[in-house]
């Protein structure tokens, strides 16, 4: 045979090692040009299990969260210190009861956070509470804490702000916790709710004394409450209460009650504006007191203790009607189409009155609120209004709900 077709182990073996330290080399460099896995945001599935039983429950990041390393050289690398971000644990009423772990997304504060992501800058833990369970009961405030621990872990989330948030039964819940861990949270919202619980009336016979008891635990942690003032299922006298108890005690405390509103006040209350704005300026500080948020750039030092506060507003359903001459109202009368031509609606007077017809046939009646702006009197924050030309002439409807803005023009 000839030489060179003969194997040769040695040679065989070197080229062996050659190519293992070629591949494993090109793997790590590989490795190290490789993008970092992206952290998955929106809802996201989680499960829990305690004393063997397992919950099923959804945690929402907010879209620019970044998971990033705790050591030093990630810090370094990344020239500044590591983002904490804040979390809610939020609560969800009767009807999202369950197992599937999903149905506590549909109301409240989550379909919020749906609506105008970019007002809830929060990680939000959202436990369910299962079938024939109320969140009163001693396992499921355990089950709750638990899941809000493993998110906090999971998530570096920012023990000094961490809120509690709660509606109707889960407002049960959030004032058990409220009063059982009250240097927890940095600041409480909570709607439609209080402590006499529908499912245990025994506890009104402690109305005179009951409220003092959690309210003496809380001291000066800030706590906002909404009610409806129609609501007959949590009677707005459970918040009352509530609030008289913390105004005693020199708390920290609001309570807006939506005129003419029933239970469901939460929608209201969860897309007020103000109220992330207002979460996010508390925290706690080192000594687990509650306190305001230092604006950006101003030192912690500025930070003070959170003085007593005892505020009570009655929040009209829509704003006083004005009442316009018929002329006026008689430049609104018309068909209007969108920027497809489509109809959208039309405007009619009969009398005093202005109603809009929309494409669906439907017909409803809408108020001023000034010269040219209107609004529905069922309690819609959607604005209606009406745009000049430079002769005076209406030329179109800018159309502004919560989420978004049309522009109608008018055709005839």
């Amino acid at each position: 045979m000839h030489p060179f077709r003969r194997p040769c182990r040695a040679g065989l073996a070197v080229l062996a090692a050659a190519i293992f330290v070629t591949t494993t080399l090109a793997s790590q460099a590989a490795a190290k040009l490789a993008p970092a896995p992206v952290q998955e945001t929106g809802f996201l599935n989680r499960t829990l299990e305690i004393q063997g039983v397992p919950y099923k429950f959804q945690v929402y990041l907010p879209e620019d969260y970044k998971r990033q390393g705790s050591d030093a050289k990630s810090t370094a690398i990344l020239g500044k210190p590591l983002r904490k971000w804040p979390i809610i644990l939020f609560l969800h009423g009767r009807g999202e009861r369950g197992s599937e772990g999903m149905w506590q997304t549909q109301i409240g504060l989550p379909q919020q956070v749906r609506d105008h992501p970019e007002r809830w800058p929060f990680i939000i833990v959202m436990p369910q509470c299962p079938q024939r369970h109320f969140w009163t009961d001693p396992d499921m405030l355990e089950m709750a804490l638990a899941s809000l621990d493993q998110e906090q872990r999971e998530f570096q989330a920012d023990p000094d702000r961490t809120y509690l948030v709660g509606l109707s039964l889960g407002g049960y819940g959030a004032w058990e916790l409220a009063r059982d861990y009250p240097h927890r949270w940095a600041a409480i919202a909570l709607a439609s709710t209080g402590i006499f619980w529908s499912y245990a009336p025994d506890r009104w016979r402690e109305s005179t004394t009951l409220p003092a008891e959690y309210a003496h635990r809380l001291g000066r942690t800030p706590v906002w409450l909404f009610h409806g003032s129609d609501d007959t299922t949590v009677i707005p006298r459970q918040s009352e209460l509530m609030f008289d108890a913390l105004k005693a005690e020199n708390g920290h405390v609001r309570l807006w009650v939506y005129q003419g509103l029933k239970h469901d006040c939460w929608t209201r209350a969860f897309n007020e504006p103000e109220l992330p704005r207002w979460l996010l300026s508390h925290h706690l500080n080192a000594q687990g007191q509650p306190v305001h948020t230092a604006q950006p750039g101003q030192p912690t030092s500025t930070e003070t203790p959170l003085p007593p506060l005892a505020e009570r507003l009655t929040i009209p359903l829509h704003p006083p009607a004005i009442k316009l001459p018929p002329s006026l109202l008689d430049s609104y009368v018309g068909e209007y189409r969108d920027s497809s031509n489509v109809l959208v609606a039309t405007i009619q007077r009969q009398g005093e009155q202005i109603f809009l017809r929309n494409g669906q046939g439907d017909v409803s009646e809408i108020e001023a609120e000034s010269a040219s702006t209107f609004f529905y009197p069922t309690g819609s924050l959607t604005r209606l209004t009406f745009e000049h030309d430079p002769q005076g002439r209406v030329t179109a409807i800018l159309y502004h709900d919560d989420r978004h803005d049309e522009r109608w023009e008018k055709k005839r």
